[in-house]
């Protein structure tokens, strides 16, 4: 699988921020009453993180360490405010549906986490759809608990019947109750199907982003297990005349 690839289904399916990472729960649970609500708080996140990752890929060379934090914010920021923005004009009823969490994007850790441990130490364009695939990878978790809640707590999905008229809509997946539920069944239906995948040995996980546990060939100049040798299953380690050869290259004793 070519890097772009690996990015976009490392996104959707290893390393799920909803369903495997259980990042951004608050958005998750606050704004999929519907599953329009989900699709544009998901697509709205994705647009932020793939531009995010992009333009701090291309200044990580840049960018103090010691400051890095305060500039990823700032450059997370610019682009939550421009999409803002462009809500307000072409998009009023989602803007004012999405409310505050369109502004709390900034401090969304699946963001913060991916510029730290992705984007800062990687090229522009696998950053780019490292950031695309853990944007679709959220908004499809976001749709679907949204579009769940909503036909259970409402007979609709994106605001058209769909169930008869003699069903009673159950009104508690309308409320933060609901939320939890629907997405402890979803996950729980995620990690069945990664059970069953895995009996049948065809399981996908794999160390960290996308990790292959080749240290030799690796191209993650960010990943400390190039120089450490640490996994989890003892492979991948880097041999001791190879971490010589890295000391002294480095200047080391």
């Amino acid at each position: 699988m070519n890097k772009a690839g690996e990015r976009l289904y490392n996104g959707l399916v290893k390393e799920n921020p909803t369903f495997v990472l259980t990042l951004g729960m608050c958005p998750t649970l606050a704004v999929t009453t519907s599953a329009i609500n989900g699709l544009g708080m998901g697509l709205t996140t994705m647009a932020v993180l793939a531009m995010s990752n992009l333009l701090i890929s291309l200044l990580r060379k840049l960018i103090p360490d010691r400051v890095r934090i305060p500039a990823f914010i700032v450059v997370i920021a610019s682009f939550v405010t421009a999409v803002q923005l462009l809500l307000e004009g072409y998009l009023p009823e989602l803007n004012k549906s999405l409310g505050v969490y369109i502004p709390l994007i900034v401090v969304n850790c699946i963001i913060l986490g991916r510029a730290e441990s992705y984007a800062y130490s990687n090229p522009p364009i696998p950053s780019l759809f490292d950031g695309i695939g853990m944007g679709l990878g959220f908004t499809v978790a976001l749709t679907c608990i949204g579009a769940v809640r909503e036909i259970l707590g409402a007979g609709e999905l994106f605001g058209h019947r769909l169930m008869p008229d003699a069903y009673v809509p159950i009104r508690i997946f309308g409320q933060a109750p609901g939320a939890f539920l629907v997405l402890a069944a979803l996950v729980a239906l995620q990690n069945f199907v990664k059970e069953r995948r895995k009996a049948a040995g065809k399981s996908y996980e794999k160390i960290g982003s996308g990790c292959s546990e080749d240290c030799m060939n690796c191209s993650d100049t960010g990943c400390k297990r190039r120089f450490y040798g640490e996994s989890g299953k003892g492979e991948g380690k880097v041999p001791q005349e190879e971490l010589e050869i890295v000391n002294l290259e480095e200047g080391g004793e």
